[in-house]
């Protein structure tokens, strides 16, 4: 029998009252085409393309490799490549793909096969629901010819598509050799045979449980400091709102006010949650790495650049990149950055191929950045890219009401890491924290608090735990939101320069510019009038 013999009318069996279905004396099944392009959309959306790839292709292999068999023994072939040449018949028969087998496969059949495939119903499914595709899509119709023909040849032969209609082509054409054949390109698609490939897979489902955790851990609500200040409330309620939004936030302020602590709040309140969060200070990378440190690099690229290595914006796939110190980036990278964010893509030092890329990018500085712009440092048109919305950090002294509110939970973090129970602030500690400038801001607070809380000799904080310049503060005289009275703020300013002096009362006159006497009648006053005097020098 020749394989042009083969007709579909006798190949199929079926009961018209109902019952099995046979094709070449074998139990068949009719399967709707939507049905398994949904299937192959669900596999690829849990198992990612590599895992739904795999199974796809290792599926389509054993049902080449049982059609192989059954029609070795269902017809007497004629010779070996009459029972080769029903493969691609059969694919056409069964409604799978309309298969061309090119003049080659018959004066070469021994060593390539080559073909034309149209109508295949794995790329109209992969179009319809999946889009236009990369790289060819047609992986059970592959998985069926290479375990067919690997049947019939008693050997390791692959198919594999060169050009296809899910990636745009307007046919699909594939081509088939022994393993033997195809030498070091078999390593492309072998193990997508494999059950390591499954492996692989496996190990990616695990990759992607673990993201859906990190997600869901960074959603549970935790407790965060009292937000006392106005200013600070809009600051965090503007950026919980622009978290929902993939868009570019430039986030300003003093050294220390916390700007990558709201960056992290973004990420956090972000549907990249469960992605890496990147920082970089880009002032602290010389200029000569910069651009490798956030591309990434070739092997070969330049002098120790040993082997392929990605750079931060690759390794913050799927998540969010902070650029700390975005006002310290040279100008010729500046130009590289706007490429960046506008085209989504990056260039590897020494590669000449782009890179997609899925990034969210925050920036921040300490920098009047418009001045910069104005002044010829900073390109404008950077500068605006970036700020598409702009949050404003106040300084730690501009929102002295959350100032304790921050200090108490830094006690609770620093005395869990360091394994101390110090249970808060004495009222002279608390006080103290208030009077102080806090030049250095939120950072300087928790360093100050790290501190004392390695120092404290009790459940408490003392003043004289604090570091010196923070428990030698003066009163200020006016703070925003707060109007006291003058013989207050006089009382409150002689007390703390009298400790400031371990209660030296004639220095502390003469700064004063009074004398002693009237030093000493003021403090009997105060004492007076607190009662106990237990707060005033003796």
């Amino acid at each position: 029998m020749r394989a042009t013999d083969l007709d579909l009318k006798e190949l199929l069996h079926f009961e018209p009252k109902g019952g099995g279905i046979e094709f070449a004396g074998q139990r068949a099944l009719l399967m709707d085409a939507v049905a398994l392009g949904i299937l192959r959309k669900e596999l690829i959306a849990d198992l990612g393309h590599a895992g739904a790839r795999g199974i796809l292709t290792r599926f389509g292999y054993a049902h080449g490799w049982r059609t192989a068999e059954s029609m070795k023994s269902a017809f007497p072939w004629d010779e070996r490549l009459d029972w080769q040449q029903a493969g691609p018949i059969l694919h056409s028969l069964q409604g799978l793909v309309q298969a061309e087998p090119s003049p080659l496969e018959g004066r070469d059949a021994d060593h390539v096969v080559d073909a034309i495939w149209t109508r295949s119903y794995e790329a109209e499914q992969h179009l319809m629901h999946l889009g236009r595709a990369d790289e060819a899509v047609c992986w059970t119709l592959c998985g069926f010819a290479s375990g067919y023909l690997s049947c019939v040849r008693g050997q390791e032969f692959y198919c594999v598509e060169d050009r296809c209609v899910g990636k745009g082509d307007a046919v699909c054409h594939v081509v088939g050799r022994s393993r033997e054949d195809w030498g070091e390109a078999a390593a492309s698609f072998v193990p997508f045979y494999r059950s390591a490939c499954l492996e692989t897979t496996l190990g990616q489902v695990t990759e992607e449980l673990k993201r859906v955790e990190r997600t869901l851990h960074a959603r549970l609500p935790r407790p965060e400091p009292e937000v006392g200040s106005e200013a600070m409330a809009k600051v965090l309620d503007l950026a919980r709102r622009v978290a929902r939004v993939d868009t570019t936030v430039l986030i300003t302020g003093e050294s220390g006010v916390g700007k990558e602590r709201i960056a992290r709040l973004i990420h956090a309140e972000s549907a990249r949650a469960g992605g890496p969060f990147v920082a970089i200070n880009c002032g602290a990378v010389p200029e000569t790495l910069l651009e490798s440190e956030l591309f990434g690099h070739a092997k070969g690229a330049f002098t120790g650049a040993a082997q392929d290595r990605p750079g931060l914006f690759e390794a913050a796939n799927g998540g969010t990149l902070l650029l700390d110190e975005i006002g310290e980036v040279p100008p010729a990278m500046q130009v590289k950055l706007l490429r960046v964010l506008q085209e989504r893509e990056v260039r590897r030092v020494g590669e000449n191929r782009n890179r997609r890329i899925d990034v969210r990018v925050l920036a921040a500085t300490n920098r009047e950045l418009l001045a910069e712009v104005n002044a010829a440092r900073f390109r404008q048109d950077l500068y605006y890219r970036l700020r598409v919305i702009e949050l404003k950090v106040p300084a730690l002294r501009d929102r002295r009401a959350d100032l304790l509110a921050l200090a108490r939970a830094f006690l609770a973090q620093a005395g869990a890491r360091l394994e101390r129970e110090v249970a808060g602030f004495t009222p002279e500690a608390a006080s103290q924290l208030l009077r102080y400038g806090w030049p250095g801001n939120v950072r300087e607070l928790e360093n100050a608090v790290e501190r004392a809380v390695v120092l404290a000799r009790g459940s408490r904080i003392e003043v004289d735990d604090l570091p010196e310049e923070i428990g030698k503060a003066l009163p200020m005289a006016y703070a925003a939101g707060e109007v006291r009275p003058l013989d207050e703020v006089e009382r409150d300013y002689i007390l703390a320069l009298l400790r400031a002096n371990a209660g030296n009362k004639v220095l502390t006159a003469r700064q004063l510019r009074i004398g002693t006497a009237t030093l000493y009648r003021k403090l009997n006053g105060y004492r007076a009038r607190s009662g106990t005097g237990a707060s005033v020098p003796e």
